[in-house]
């Protein structure tokens, strides 16, 4: 059986069958006797051919060609032309007699190939037609994986000249206008085309972006080539394959990094990134790995997101420490035993709702544990400590904003003879814990509806990566006492998120509902306190005005709010611009 699926053999076989068959033809229709040695020349003399010149015996006929039918007349013209005078000379062979039985031979091929064709289509009526955008060498390589396999390769597209308007065993090469046409009847789900591959590993994210934004409404699902698949020859192309993140398709191009800059910030430093294991922490992680950190520190308090970014990082440079910044005590003994010469602090709780109803957690975790780490940066004399700080800071209108407005207000007072002690400020970044984006992808995938808080509801957003890159590339500008803004673009109105997403999903027939604002949520977020605003050499970075305090004050504020009774009151005592609702009840009843 092993034997009937291997393509050698079964073309070996059907050369032999054909000549067999058009040599007894010939004979009856002549009336000539065919002799046995008749067919072992021909038949030995054909194969010589095959495998020494034209390969056809290799060819798939699944895919059959004019250039392979070609191929066939060639080879048994060439193979008539040697065989012809030797029979005619040794076995006294009739002229007629050879030539005819070419023709039937050459004959028989046709309709062999023809007829195999016709049954496979019909056995790929119900297979998953598959469009290949790049035709070089990863593109190619998916014809032998598709080729028993429940998809069909109808094109290939390709943006090279020099390419298009051939064939890849078989299957036209197209340029992108050619497919344009193709689609520009499909108008409804049940006739798209099943998946475009978009296999250009190369391409840039905006190239890639520009591919799916142009083709994503006539393709039931499109997938792209891991850049990884340019330096693995011997993986199956299938486990390349992954989808365009949806965040990367609803936001403006990137801003532009000074990579020097970054890269002689972070190179050979001993750097401790605290909530190392969350969604910015992690990615910090990843960035001074990539710029060649000396050793990373990485200080997380959930075991499984230490665990997950340690192992992916795997690294002798990695110490993975599995405390958190509350406990003082172990803090001290990782500053003591490492020496950070850089701190990233991104350790925070960050979830609106929850936080409003856990006030003292949030409290100790996002204040206590800043002042911790800004403490102990000092007293061991850290070069630089960065605080990771959010739009949700500015006016705030919930415990967590709350939170990290105070600890912006001690990270830009604070004491510090040695230690520059910085503030980078952003807002949303879609792909967290959280984000949006996520929640409403399985809203899409359970049939909807989506749920948006308020149809007015606004949010600024960045790409993960960007945000960490950006953070980097302003803690590397600063003296101490600043509070960074990074450029977030637009303020993104959530609905239209929400509908972009619909869109890109294509399920035309999920519904939007709105459920209200949730407590201490606000409709428009801000990145400034007060409009005003330094410019750095970076467009995408500026800087707040200062704002100052006495810093012994805050402390001994700070301690109170810990064990004060009612949280929110002590905070707008802490600082005025806090306006939480439970506050404009409290005025009301009063």
């Amino acid at each position: 059986m092993k034997l009937l699926k291997d393509k050698t053999f079964l073309g070996f076989l059907t050369n032999m069958l054909l000549t067999y068959l058009s040599l007894q033809v010939v004979s009856l229709l002549s009336g000539i006797s065919c002799l046995f040695s008749f067919f072992i020349v021909i038949f030995g003399v054909r194969m010589m051919f095959s495998i020494l010149f034209f390969y056809d015996y290799k060819i798939s006929w699944s895919r059959a060609s004019i250039r392979i039918i070609r191929i066939k007349f060639l080879l048994g013209i060439f193979s008539f032309v040697v065989y012809a005078p030797f029979l005619i000379y040794f076995k006294n062979a009739a002229f007629n007699y050879l030539f005819t039985e070419l023709i039937v031979f050459l004959l028989f091929q046709i309709i062999a190939v023809s007829f195999y064709q016709y049954k496979i289509h019909q056995k790929q009526g119900n297979c998953k037609k598959v469009i290949i955008y790049g035709a070089g060498n990863c593109g190619s390589r998916f014809i032998s994986e598709y080729s028993n396999s429940n998809n069909r390769i109808i094109y290939f597209v390709d943006e090279n000249k020099d390419l298009q308007n051939r064939s890849i065993d078989g299957i036209s090469i197209i340029k992108p206008l050619k497919l344009r046409i193709f689609l520009k009847d499909v108008s409804d789900y049940n006739n798209k085309i099943d998946l475009l591959i978009i296999a250009i590993p190369s391409a840039s994210q905006k190239r890639r972006k520009e591919i799916y934004l142009e083709y994503y409404k006539y393709f039931k699902k499109i997938k792209i080539v891991s850049p990884l698949a340019r330096f693995s020859e011997n993986t199956p192309m299938k486990s390349m394959l992954k989808d365009i993140p949806l965040e990367q398709l609803l936001l403006r191009a990137q801003n532009e990094y000074d990579e020097k800059a970054i890269s002689s910030f972070i190179k050979n430093k001993v750097i401790l990134i605290t909530g190392a294991g969350g969604s910015i922490g992690s990615e910090l992680s990843r960035k001074c790995m990539d710029y060649q950190a000396e050793k990373l520190i990485l200080l997380d308090n959930s075991e499984f997101n230490l665990y997950s970014i340690s192992e992916e990082l795997k690294s002798n440079k990695v110490i993975p420490c599995l405390i958190t910044v509350t406990d003082k005590s172990q803090l001290e003994t990782v500053f003591k035993k490492y020496k950070p010469e850089i701190v990233l602090h991104a350790a925070a709780y960050k979830h609106v709702p929850l936080l409003e109803i856990n006030h003292k957690s949030a409290i100790v975790n996002n204040i206590q544990g800043t002042m911790n780490c800004i403490d102990l940066a000092i007293e061991h004399k850290v070069n630089k400590f960065v605080l990771i700080s959010t739009d949700k800071a500015v006016n705030p209108t919930n415990i967590m904003g709350a939170t990290k407005r105070i600890c912006e207000l001690y990270a830009t007072n604070v004491k510090s003879d040695y230690t520059e002690v910085v503030t980078v400020r952003f807002g949303n970044v879609l792909g967290s814990s959280g984000s949006v984006v996520p929640k409403f992808k399985e809203q899409i995938m359970n049939g909807g509806p989506i749920l948006v808080t308020h149809p007015e509801i606004i949010r600024y957003f960045m790409l993960i990566p960007e945000a960490c890159q950006l953070v980097l590339q302003a803690a590397s500008l600063g003296n101490g006492r600043e509070i960074f803004i990074l450029d977030m673009g637009k303020p993104v109105k959530i609905v239209d998120l929400a509908k972009r997403m619909i869109e890109l999903s294509g399920c035309d027939d999920i519904e939007i509902e709105f459920t209200g604002l949730r407590k201490g949520e606000k409709l428009y977020e801000e990145l400034l306190t007060d409009g005003a605003e330094k410019k750095t050499k970076y467009d995408s970075i500026t800087v707040s005005k200062e704002t100052h305090c006495n810093v012994d004050l805050l402390r001994k504020q700070i301690h109170e709010l810990i064990e004060h009774e009612d949280k929110i009151v002590k905070i707008a005592e802490i600082f005025p611009e806090f306006f939480h609702n439970d506050l404009i009840k409290k005025k009301q009843i009063i």
